[in-house]
């Protein structure tokens, strides 16, 4: 369901559903780029696990290592690769399960291939980088069919209490389930944790947003989301850039009824808003480097993630998630400084054990 509004037993084993994309990411760094029937030798390949939705499941996973034998929520993936990749069967996989993920639901598709971004690292313009995506079996066979994955989800032995959901799977597909967890009270459907990543070109409707649990964003997300809830045009929609997240915020509690908003703000920190009237920044971490923001963001939705099914496995109502707030959001932030001092995505995201 979008948001608990009466106590629920308490659950022996909290459990959270990653529903999202699966990457292979092939990474070249170079001097510079090659002009149109130039050759040029570049400096490295490197080819890295990735994707939106197995990188929050790998911090969702690694956030519940409380030490390096012990797992105290369960995390399980719905996604989709193409059948008999070599790169998901020695990449992909052994990365997602020694995280503590399940990937039972994870379909081998003999239509589609897995997912890839190929990413030209400029070395002489200060990194800057050039990427082709080519989605793939993230916008194939379960990952365009609403009802599969509905199914999938109700066929977990566990009833997952926490649903996240991304940007990077079919928009139709996204909505659809939106408006499927986010539409009911049932036990079963669980509190959704969405990060419209990236944002949809046509943007999410305010029918599939209501209700949501929980809303994380960045700051150019939380206008572009902004536009999507409001129907403004154009000139009036241009006027919401200059808006502080404190002022942005509050449109997606009163207009979509979202429960929880999270705006990050890179290295000056996170601002939080509850629509029960919880608000506050945390302050962004010191780190003596950064080395690589890739994947800071989904360590962010991963632990804070792994922090709400914590508490509703308590029989909590969502509102009284108030009181924890802060501390769920700090300890996200930590996690997500530890991410950026390391290079690549699901690789440089660290356990639970090791934040101390």
């Amino acid at each position: 369901m979008g948001i608990k509004t009466s106590p629920t037993p308490p659950l022996s084993n909290p459990h959270i559903c990653i529903i999202g994309s699966l990457n292979i990411d092939f990474v070249t760094s170079t001097p510079r780029c090659p002009g149109p029937g130039e050759t040029l030798t570049a400096t490295a390949l490197n080819v890295t696990a990735g994707g939106k939705g197995g990188n929050q499941a790998v911090a969702a996973g690694r956030a519940s290592f409380l030490t390096p034998t012990s797992q105290d929520v369960s995390v399980s993936m719905i996604g989709a690769v193409g059948a008999e990749d070599p790169y998901y069967s020695t990449l992909l996989k052994p990365c997602l399960e020694k995280s503590g993920v399940s990937t039972e639901n994870i379909e081998e598709s003999t239509d589609f291939q897995t997912g890839s971004a190929s990413i030209i690292v400029e070395e002489a313009a200060g990194g800057e980088n050039r990427i082709l995506v080519v989605p793939g079996a993230n916008h194939g066979g379960i990952m365009s069919d609403v009802a599969q994955i509905v199914g999938a989800v109700k066929a977990q032995e566990v009833s997952p209490s926490v649903i996240v959901l991304q940007g990077e799977i079919p928009r139709k597909t996204t909505l659809g389930l939106l408006e499927y967890f986010n539409g009911g009270v049932a036990d079963d459907r669980g509190c959704v944790v969405f990060n419209p990543a990236p944002v949809f070109p046509e943007g999410i409707s305010l029918e599939a947003l209501r209700n949501t649990a929980v809303l994380i964003m960045n700051e150019t997300e939380a206008v572009q989301m902004s536009r999507c809830i409001a129907g403004l045009s154009n000139a009036d929609a241009a006027k919401l850039e200059s808006l502080q997240p404190e002022e942005l915020a509050p449109r997606f509690h009163d207009v979509a009824g979202v429960q929880v908003v999270l705006i990050t703000l890179g290295a000056k920190g996170v601002y939080f808003s509850t629509k029960s009237g919880r608000r506050g920044v945390v302050n962004g971490v010191r780190v003596p480097k950064v080395v690589d923001t890739t994947a800071a963001g989904d360590t962010f939705v991963g632990y804070f993630s792994t922090a709400l099914a914590r508490f509703l496995a308590t029989g909590a109502i969502l509102e009284a998630f108030d009181n924890e707030i802060q501390g769920a959001v700090e300890k996200a932030n930590a996690a997500a400084a530890k991410c950026v001092q390391r290079r690549g995505a699901m690789q440089s995201i660290p356990f639970s054990y090791d934040m101390e």
